[in-house]
């Protein structure tokens, strides 16, 4: 958020969370009966934008008056995971039962398709030139989507590797965490070109974001830590936290970047100024 505040979901109790790091104040907002949020993306408005399985909707929230906005997918429960804004103000999400869909803001109106080879969309994050490119866990793909209803797919170079997230870095290219082969993938669009990098520890790497300093960043589920990878140098930084976090999302903003402890219900921030 533009005053500093942190959003985050509370999939267990179906609420949507807002955290004043300043003074470590919290606000919470019930999503309504049934709800099981998964991601939650703040759009070019300022406004909180919501995966949500448990309602199979996309549910926005005024972040003024906390009003709430649900948009239902006209599908069997799609198990929404993330969401991501392309160049031209569209809002694209997946659902790992099969699907992947678009959000006009403007009008509300949702449209889905099914996902090739079915089963698997998790990840979704947009390069710098506003193109979406969507991370598949179960098929072990990226998928560059071009126009609204057609995927580009390109395999991971470790078959059944499992692409659960994926972030571009400021040149375009792709990030990707593979959950099954314990490593971290970085793909070159213009080129075709994989490259792998196997991450420290005992380790399930789940999140990835890459900050302003094209650094990438990985949450490790298992390992219960953050790993920094210098693309440059092509090493390693671990910072571990406390047994039993089971760190799952990563964002982060200049100087700072935060991961999602599910397993103790701790907000992680780390400083990187």
């Amino acid at each position: 958020m533009a005053d500093g505040g942190v959003w985050y979901t509370a999939q267990a109790t179906g609420r949507l969370g807002y955290l004043d790091p300043g003074t470590g104040e919290v606000h919470e907002f019930d999503l309504g009966p049934g709800s099981r949020p998964h991601g939650v993306i703040v759009g070019p408005n300022g406004d909180p934008w919501i995966t949500d399985g448990g309602l199979n909707a996309i549910v926005t929230v005024d972040a003024s008056s906390g009003a709430l906005t649900v948009l239902p997918l006209q599908t069997p429960p799609a198990n929404l995971n993330t969401a991501a804004f392309d160049g031209d103000g569209f809002l694209w999400f997946t659902g790992q039962a099969g699907f992947w869909g678009r959000v006009d803001p403007a009008t509300g109106t949702v449209d889905v398709w099914p996902s090739p080879g079915g089963s698997g969309p998790y990840g979704i994050a947009t390069t710098p030139d506003g193109t979406v490119w969507i991370a598949s866990l179960a098929g072990s793909w990226i998928g560059r989507i071009d126009g609204p209803d057609n995927l580009d797919v390109v395999d991971t170079p470790t078959p059944g590797g499992g692409a659960r997230r994926v972030w571009s870095d400021a040149s375009g290219d792709l990030w990707v965490t593979e959950w099954f082969a314990d490593r971290l993938a970085r793909y070159e669009p213009d080129t075709g070109t994989w490259t792998e990098f196997d991450v420290p520890g005992s380790s399930q790497p789940y999140a990835v974001y890459v900050d302003e300093r094209d650094h990438v960043w990985v949450s490790d589920h298992a390992g219960d830590a953050l790993h920094r990878f210098d693309p440059v140098t092509e090493e390693f930084a671990t910072f571990p936290h406390a047994v039993g976090a089971d760190i799952r999302q990563l964002l982060g903003r200049p100087g700072e970047v935060w991961g999602a402890g599910s397993g103790d219900d701790t907000m992680i921030l780390l400083r990187t100024d």
